[in-house]
């Protein structure tokens, strides 16, 4: 089904709103994910919608949270979300984050106590915005296994570094750090297809390309699927991004994060609250003037565009361009949703008393 953003927005927002959020948290939460499906992160968009669900019909999100901040100095911050939404709490700690910037030059923001936060360029680019450098990430349900073990330890934890630019749209790097996020193999269930080698392994530690393995006591692999290509590296990324998101804030960590996933329960010892993030904002102008900046921005990303490649028929992608390019397509021409996931969103709207999606 191809349906416009508009279609989808309001009917996402009405599902936030049964679910109780507040008109204003349920248009954010909407937005969220919204520009996922828009930007082509079809994974992390209202596919969704049907996890969150779940995890408030089991009391672990509270749509009416107290958001607050635990401990501050004047560039830096822990904000609890009070076990509220992700798409809602992210949000508010990455505008600390701004506010601290705009009056000191950065802002540095570990969050805990909160759920799955929706894509991690979101709130990045809330900082581009405002011509600075935007920093998001967040750990994940325990889903990857580290280099050289079969068990499951830490999340698909991505990392999002954006950066302003001139005549040029912003640089993103939006990454998860395992070889795949389980989004895509979710969209690969939906679909029926295998995925790639070097993604998955099963319980035994051999790869496979079934994407219900993580089912039957699989794990996702590291960035670079195994150590001749790296999942070392990956593997160190994600470490990374836990102990900003999660040891630093006072979230849970490694195997301890509740996982999103309706196939597995919380741990029965939490060593933290919730689910982690670390967000940041750097001013530009704390470091050389904005305008050459952008222009030295623009410089870099014209030379990489123009770079010899292998396959004539092939470009050098800047990081960000093709969620652009997706961006600007759906906004005319409309969202596509798997028929799996129509059905998913239709009985939501059953549940909840609401109108079927309408293209």
């Amino acid at each position: 089904m191809l349906i416009s953003q508009s279609a989808l927005r309001a009917f996402t927002e009405n599902i936030f709103l049964a679910m109780g959020c507040s008109a204003e948290h349920a248009k954010l939460a909407a937005d969220v994910l919204l520009q996922a499906d828009l930007r082509g992160i079809d994974s992390h968009g209202v596919a969704r919608l049907i996890g969150y669900v779940r995890l408030w019909e089991s009391k672990r999100i509270n749509t009416s949270p107290n958001i607050t901040i635990v401990h501050q100095t004047p560039t830096t911050a822990t904000v609890d979300g009070d076990a509220g939404l992700g798409l809602i709490v992210a949000p508010f700690a990455m505008q600390l984050a701004i506010e601290k910037a705009e009056q000191y030059g950065s802002g540095w923001i570990s969050v805990r106590n909160s759920n799955h936060f929706g894509i991690a360029g979101y709130h990045a680019l809330m900082a581009v915005e405002r011509n600075m450098i935007g920093f998001a990430m967040t750990n994940a349900s325990p889903l990857v296994a580290p280099t050289h073990s079969s068990e499951r330890l830490l999340g698909t934890n991505p990392m999002c570094y954006a950066f302003p630019a001139g005549k040029y749209p912003p640089v993103v790097v939006d990454m998860a750090t395992s070889a795949a996020a389980n989004g895509k193999l979710e969209i690969a269930q939906r679909a029926g297809k295998p995925v790639p080698d070097g993604w998955i392994q099963d319980a035994e530690g051999n790869y496979t390309t079934d994407p219900h393995a993580l089912k039957s006591g699989g794990s996702l692999l590291p960035l670079g699927g195994d150590k001749d290509h790296g999942s070392h590296k990956g593997f160190g990324l994600s470490a990374t991004v836990d102990i900003l998101s999660a040891v630093l804030s006072g979230a849970n960590y490694g195997p301890w994060v509740p996982p999103f996933v309706s196939f597995l329960q919380p741990p029965a010892d939490p060593v933290g609250l919730g689910i982690g993030h670390f967000v940041g904002a750097m001013r530009v102008d704390g470091f050389r003037p904005i305008d050459e900046f952008k222009s030295h921005m623009d410089n870099w990303i014209n030379r990489f565009k123009s770079a010899k490649t292998v396959d004539p028929d092939q470009k050098v992608i800047i990081p960000g361009e093709p969620e652009l390019e997706a961006k600007a397509h759906r906004k005319v021409n409309g969202i596509p949703l798997v028929d799996a996931v129509v059905d998913d969103l239709n009985g939501l709207a059953e549940k909840f008393g609401i109108g079927p999606l309408a293209p």
